[in-house]
């Protein structure tokens, strides 16, 4: 059977897969040909997974040091998209109020002064300003609270749709309901091109790939697709949350709520298209699946909420559940398999986003994009980095391995 040759094939079309499909051929530098880029999904429809079921904030306090640098590096973009992006804009103001019991005040100032040491401004409120901005807050649910004004409401349908619609206009080639069945790596001594050999099923049909460069974006499925192209595992730990919508009590309007968040991150809140959407913040591990929510998380998150506003929550109006994707340090693993040592060449890993892949996309695929071409970084992602004390060997897949020793 005849091979189709690409330059890079991404297995993964969800947010990370979709963004890097967009900055090799989209966003390619006009003075160079962009490669021939091949993106592959398992399911019938991008995003189906993680993607569809976020909860769609841009913070850049929230996440470990990394996904901060990443995230404030994804800013410019999503406040100001190349034109033609989308139809609207990509992001909407929200804030963010976390509170704390009495008796929690001390914990609360104490976040409060590591995260201004990261550069995120906060206002200290007491329960009458807490109120102003949620005015069901109970009393006796909140001795104190922190206010933080520059949080962002995600569009994450349209920043994905406008990935795709730029990747595929560029001339990239998306194919669903594909997935790896074998996988080998070419080597000269073959006859053959240093390459890989993919084996896929596409809707069904068996079809051989060859490719310069695989990239990992399987999200929960990554490690298993990692031991098919003969890596190492990273050590990935896909984690569950739950979350539901419900109707505000009536004649009550929320939506210039800010998001509300226990300062433990033991339940949220925040206004969702007329809606509430509410989560637990549960992080159950689990193996990688179509992930549903658990009636007794949905049971916590709404026991957790009527603590703390005032309103009864009769019945959702939906539920879902999807998982959030950890490595031991709690950062992204973007980088080549065999940077720094030996290892899978011709393998790029972008995975491990953790609950922050939507808000990092852009500037995760930037440093994706630039470690594919081996080019240096960029001026503006370089500063974000090291404004927040990392680089890319930081995000490399060499660091889990070799702390497993």
């Amino acid at each position: 059977m005849h091979a189709e040759h690409f330059d890079i094939v991404i297995i993964g079309a969800g947010m990370a897969g979709a963004s890097l499909a967009w900055q090799l051929t989209a966003a390619a530098d006009a003075r160079a040909p962009a490669p021939r880029v091949l993106l592959l999904e398992r399911e019938a429809q991008p995003g189906y997974h993680t993607t569809g079921r976020s909860a769609a904030l841009f913070m850049e306090s929230y996440g470990p040091p990394g996904i901060q640098a990443l995230t404030r590096a994804s800013r410019a973009f999503y406040s100001d998209p190349p034109a033609g992006f989308a139809a609207d804009a990509l992001v909407h103001p929200r804030g963010a109020l976390f509170i704390a019991a009495p008796g929690e005040e001390p914990e609360l100032w104490a976040m409060q002064a590591r995260l201004q040491a990261q550069g995120a401004q906060l206002e200290r409120l007491d329960v009458a300003g807490a109120r102003a901005h949620v005015p069901l807050l109970r009393p006796e649910a909140c001795a104190a609270a922190l206010y933080e004004a520059d949080v962002l409401d995600l569009d994450v349908h349209a920043i994905h749709q406008g990935f795709l619609r730029g990747f595929k206009a560029a001339g990239g080639v998306l194919r669903c309901e594909a997935q790896p069945l074998a996988a080998q790596r070419l080597t000269p001594g073959d006859g053959q091109p240093d390459a890989w050999a993919l084996s896929l099923s596409v809707a069904g049909e068996t079809r051989t790939v060859h490719t310069d460069v695989v990239v990992n974006a399987a999200g929960a499925w990554a490690d298993e697709l990692g031991q098919l192209l003969g890596a190492a595992p990273i050590g990935l730990v896909p984690k569950r949350r739950s979350a539901f919508t419900f109707e505000p009590p009536a004649g009550v309007n929320v939506s210039r709520w800010p998001m509300l968040l226990d300062w433990r991150e033991a339940f949220y809140v925040k206004p969702d298209a007329g809606l509430l959407l509410g989560s637990p913040a549960n992080a159950d591990p689990m193996p990688p699946h179509d992930v549903q929510p658990e009636e007794l998380d949905i049971a916590i998150g709404i026991d957790r909420i009527q603590q703390a506003l005032d309103l009864t929550i009769r019945r959702p109006r939906a539920t879902w559940a999807g998982l959030r994707c950890f490595v031991a340090d709690g950062e992204p693993v973007i980088g080549w398999d065999d940077a720094g040592g030996p290892g899978c060449a011709g393998l790029f890993w972008l995975t491990a986003q953790g609950g922050y892949g939507i808000q990092s996309a852009a500037g995760a695929s930037w440093l994706a994009a630039t470690l594919l071409r081996r080019a240096p970084l960029p001026a503006g992602l370089a500063r974000c980095l090291a404004a927040q004390g990392v680089g890319p060997a930081d995000f490399a897949p060499a660091r889990l391995r070799a702390s497993r020793g």
